[in-house]
């Protein structure tokens, strides 16, 4: 689909730059004898999904022209000129801007600058006009005709707030715009033939289709003022053309950031007679610095008509005819033949989910029931990287993927946590994918699960090494010589210890529905990940592995575990053990030699296993390491007091009683240690005759 609008008869949106591969769906190509069920969905599992809140606008008439701006993902829906209207909406927008303008001719395209402060309409093929929409700025036009003779202008696009490019058939010319002075400074311009042109608002990179084939493609980079030829390049297509006439079509190419790196997709249709068994989508690989390479083939496996969209990272090819889309993970192992890596789809075809329009009017008239919407209609019009606009009813969508049906369409754990770690939202679903191979029916075998665990654990050892090596930057004041450097991010694929804990280990310890066995070999399983990644293991991992052996009197196996320091030493699991004595004795003495090999400070641990509740244990450890003399009497009593039972406290109280008449030949409080309240406590619990009678020799 060309760039002029469209007649009064079409349903079309002229596009503010080439839409890439496939406006309504990327021509060509002859249609062979595959099976085309219609509307994919049948099979469930829909992946992909239109947003829930599209952009509603007035649909395309002869009287109402629609564009669509690519950088800004505004649509303008233009009456009669401007003359009765603009209205201007946007997906992150939330209140449409609408505005009148004189009609002066058919409108070719129309877009706001970055930030919309200022206004551009070409009508002519010579001349762009602008308009002013600043705060107590006069709303005069001003006009800026193109400065190479005998040019047409074939579109326009802004860079930035102030900055814009002309693109013509002669070449493209960069200028500042100076809204105070309604003026346009031409910062410099290039002569080039050019058939057509593409702009990618992410990269800031125009690419223009050159030469008679229109295969050779120059691409130019433009940051704040400054504009910079890349190295053209050439896509090779699919045979020598037999005359020498445009042979590459806009219609073909789309332009997208994958991985934060970018790439021209080449949509090539292959003719019947080649042996080829249907299309492709070819990426090529456009570096800021060095020249463009061919990196990438998608395989569709189809001919027909084709569309892309660019998704979370994945490329998305709709095909029209079977209603059908699928995707590819170029982060995903293809098979490489020493300079491209070949791909196929990831998932099986499917439909995206069905969708209902809700019909409008006054609140008595909605309680009509939804519209569906024609999915994969004619009228459809991709942008990139992730817009579908429907011009004939009037709707803009983003597309987006769904994480959840991929997991029952994706059977290889693995190369399913591989799909699901590159992907934005995957944090929950990892989880849930966790939690389902540990339980019936899709239990999954050791070393399924340790494929998992150690997938994750690649992850977050990365991030952790990353956030190390930015801690140390900051700490030796080197950031100061570096200003780029930034924290790095955590994205959802960081799944540490905590999320397994809580979302997946101590559910899956609580259900007791898998034999203690396997419960235990998987809490081991995800231990070893950690060791082999060297990440430090968390004392509750441990804790959680004790209790479960405690729970099936795996003493011995828990005797082992410590012995050969399989479960690493440290504060908290020692004060477990301790708590652990009453049902394995054993357990007091095991933790004694953690604490002495810890050399930790007594005071610490005794405090901590007060904390706990734990009296009794923490009264043992204090006689263990012979300091029962010189401890607080209050503090213990304190403990037992608030453990709220009551012979626990007698217990204590008799204790430090004795103590006293041992060291002072009388089982009274002195008035320092100021156990006052707790002699009154006993009293009334117990009465006065339970306290100990001093005894003489």
């Amino acid at each position: 689909m060309g760039r002029e609008p469209p007649g009064p008869a079409e349903d079309e949106v002229p596009g503010a730059a080439a839409a890439g591969a496939g406006r309504e769906g990327g021509g060509g190509g002859e249609e062979e004898g595959e099976g085309r069920t219609r509307g994919g969905a049948e099979a469930g599992g829909c992946y992909l999904a239109l947003c829930a809140r599209p952009v509603h606008f007035e649909k395309a008439n002869p009287v109402n022209c629609v564009f669509f701006d690519e950088a800004n993902k505004q649509v303008f829906a233009v009456r009669s000129g401007g003359a009765t209207g603009v209205v201007v909406k946007g997906l992150e927008d939330r209140n449409p801007i609408s505005f009148r303008m004189e009609d002066k001719g058919e409108v070719k395209c129309i877009k706001f600058s970055l930030g919309n402060k200022i206004l551009a309409v070409q009508r002519t093929l010579k001349s762009v006009d602008f308009l002013n929409f600043i705060p107590d700025s006069p709303q005069l036009e001003y006009t800026q005709e193109c400065k190479t003779k005998n040019a047409n202008i074939l579109g326009f696009c802004w860079t930035s707030s102030t900055e814009i490019v002309f693109i013509t058939d002669q070449g493209i010319e960069f200028y500042q715009v100076l809204p105070e002075k309604r003026s346009l400074k031409l910062l410099k311009n290039q002569s080039i033939n050019v058939n057509w042109y593409m702009y990618c608002p992410e990269s800031s990179v125009i690419l223009l289709s050159t030469t008679v084939l229109g295969n050779v493609l120059q691409p130019f980079y433009f940051k704040s003022g400054t504009m910079s030829k890349l190295s053209k390049f050439e896509i090779e297509l699919p045979a020598a053309p037999k005359s020498s006439k445009l042979s590459l079509s806009e219609r073909d190419i789309a332009m997208a950031t994958i991985y934060g790196q970018l790439y021209v997709l080449y949509l090539r249709h292959h003719s019947r007679t080649s042996n080829s068994t249907g299309a492709e989508v070819v990426l090529y690989h456009l570096p800021r610095e060095g020249s463009c390479k061919k990196t990438h083939i998608l395989k569709l496996n189809r001919t027909g008509k084709f569309a892309l969209n660019v998704v979370d990272n994945l490329v998305v090819v709709h095909h029209q005819d079977t209603e059908t889309s699928v995707i590819f993970d170029i982060k995903l192992k293809g098979e490489f033949d020493g300079s491209t890596t070949i791909h196929q789809f990831v998932l099986p075809p499917r439909s995206i989910q069905p969708y209902q329009i809700p019909v409008a009017g006054p609140a008595s008239v909605t309680s009509q029931a939804p519209v569906p919407c024609k999915l994969y209609s004619s009228s459809w019009i991709v942008f990139q990287p992730d817009i579908i606009i429907s011009a004939s009813e009037g709707y803009l969508w983003s597309l987006q993927v769904k994480l959840e049906p991929v997991v029952n369409l994706l059977l290889d754990k693995g190369k399913l946590m591989d799909f699901l770690l590159q992907r934005k939202e995957c944090k929950m679903v990892i989880l849930s994918v966790c939690s389902q191979i540990l339980s019936e029916p899709e239990r999954g075998s050791l070393s399924v699960i340790a494929t998992v665990f150690d997938k994750l654990n690649h992850e977050y050892k990365k991030y952790l090494e990353a956030e190390q090596s930015y801690t140390m930057v900051v700490e030796t004041g080197l950031s100061r010589s570096n200003p780029l450097l930034k924290r790095p991010v955590r994205t959802q694929a960081v799944i540490d210890q905590s999320d397994m804990y809580t979302h997946v280990l101590s559910v899956f310890t609580e259900k007791k529905e898998a034999p203690h066995k396997f419960t235990i070999a998987v809490l081991m399983e995800y231990i070893r990940s950690l060791n082999q990644f060297q990440i430090a293991v968390q004392h509750y991992l441990y804790e959680l592995v004790i209790k479960t052996l405690v729970q099936h009197n795996l003493f011995y196996m828990l005797h082992q575990f410590l012995q050969y320091h399989v479960l690493s030493d440290s504060k908290p699991l020692a004060c477990l053990l301790l708590s652990l004595e009453s049902i394995y004795p054993p357990a007091h003495q095991l933790s004694l030699d953690m604490l002495k090999r810890l050399s930790t400070a007594n005071d610490e641990i005794v405090e901590v296993l007060l904390s706990k509740h734990q009296v009794l244990a923490a009264l043992r450890f204090i006689r263990g390491i012979g300091g029962h003399d010189s401890i607080s009497a209050r503090k213990f009593l304190d403990a037992a007091k608030q453990a709220e039972d009551e012979m626990l406290f007698y217990t204590i109280f008799r204790f430090f009683e004795q103590r006293n008449q041992r060291l002072r030949g009388n089982p009274s409080f002195t008035p320092g240690e100021h156990c006052e309240e707790h002699v009154t406590f006993f009293k009334q619990v117990f009465g006065e005759h339970a306290l100990m009678k001093p005894t003489t020799f």
